[in-house]
């Protein structure tokens, strides 16, 4: 059905337009043209670091992520148990096995979990910024350095948040915080790391050194299998936009956390959660949840449930997920309309539905 309050909606409101005209118009509309280098290099410095990647998805690059790092067949990947379950795919794209932890009360991975899940076949740690939360870095880069193990942040829900690990993966999807409808980014400060990003990404060419004077031709002999995850041109136009409006989309989000907070902390039966680093969704707990989504549908107000621990997907399924605070948490959460687009009289209507299921006036 169709919501009145969608959950997301994306804020296309700069350059964007202009700049997808400009990349058609000048016929660079595949992953040849100006735009991607530009929405790399723009989105490298808004995060200080050296290197941007831009590829064809947030799972596309936490696959290359992990390919770059060598990892692969007989290796694990710690991963949280709450986060979507992209996260723990690439893992097993590369041959590899995730390994779940358990989650905090602000949802993301337990760094006091991660060294009991440790064996000699782990060879990175996998934190996820959950809604918008950053994870204890200072703590899991701690134990990465004790046990010499490499980190790959997925970024995907946390745009604006800083990079610190190995390689830092963000999703450019259409729900996310800036968008390019679809699309990824890898960011780096490693030289070498980043040309295996870009050389995998882009099916692991070996350039035909026998052309004088063109170093850059394709010989079609590929001595490893790379992928085909480049970003179109005219992705990178919309990411290039959005990138030059971040600052901007992050200040009217922090302002939507800001009066959902003040709108929904006197309610008996929502339970705030806390504060997010940058906000993607804005989540609670909530009594009779269901009952709560059902009443708002009808009121045309669009809602999400929380993730599912990893360990009760069937792919991955433990006998004792029940048991994970993750579980516990996935059983009464749900996210809230939140994008760059609502306004406060949107957000007045849902505080005020919410108010008046629970019989607050």
């Amino acid at each position: 059905m169709g919501f009145k309050y969608p959950v997301t909606k994306p804020s296309l409101t700069g350059r964007e337009l202009q700049y997808v005209t400009s990349a058609v118009s000048n016929g660079w509309i595949s992953a040849q043209g100006p735009y991607v280098k530009q929405f790399e290099q723009a989105f490298a410095d808004y995060n200080g670091v050296a290197h941007g990647v831009a590829c064809s998805s947030g799972t596309a690059a936490l696959t290359l992520a992990l390919r770059a790092l060598g990892i692969g067949p007989g290796d694990e990947v710690i991963v949280p148990e709450f986060t979507m379950v992209a996260s723990a795919w690439p893992v097993d794209y590369v041959g590899a096995t995730p390994v779940f932890v358990d989650c905090r009360d602000d949802l993301t991975i337990d760094p006091a979990l991660i060294e009991a899940k440790i064996t000699p076949r782990t060879k990175a740690i996998m934190p996820v910024h959950v809604y918008g939360r950053q994870c204890d870095m200072d703590a899991i880069m701690d134990i990465a350095f004790h046990y010499n193990l490499r980190v790959v942040e997925d970024s995907a829900e946390a745009h604006g948040v800083k990079p610190v690990g190995d390689i830092a993966c963000f999703s450019l999807f259409a729900n996310k915080i800036i968008t390019a409808g679809e699309g990824g980014i890898c960011l780096t400060d490693d030289d070498r790391l980043a040309r295996q990003l870009a050389h995998l990404r882009t099916m692991a060419p070996t350039s035909d050194r026998l052309v004088p004077g063109d170093e850059q031709r394709h010989s079609f002999l590929h001595k490893k299998v790379g992928y085909n995850f480049r970003m179109t041109n005219m992705q990178a136009a919309v990411a290039l936009a959005q990138t030059e409006r971040l600052d901007e989309i992050l200040k009217i989000r922090g302002e939507i956390e800001l009066r959902y907070d003040k709108g929904l902390k006197d309610v008996p039966g929502i339970i705030l959660m806390p504060p997010r680093d940058v906000l993607w969704m804005y989540d609670v707990r909530a009594q009779r949840r269901d009952d709560l989504r059902a009443y708002l549908a009808e009121e045309g107000i669009d809602t999400r449930l929380f993730f599912k621990p990893m360990s009760q997907q069937p792919g991955y399924l433990s006998p004792d997920w029940e048991s994970l605070k993750a579980a516990r948490f996935s059983r009464d959460g749900l996210y809230l309309p939140t994008h760059a687009e609502l306004t406060a009289d949107d957000q007045d209507h849902i505080i005020g539905r919410i108010r008046a299921f629970y019989g607050v006036g």
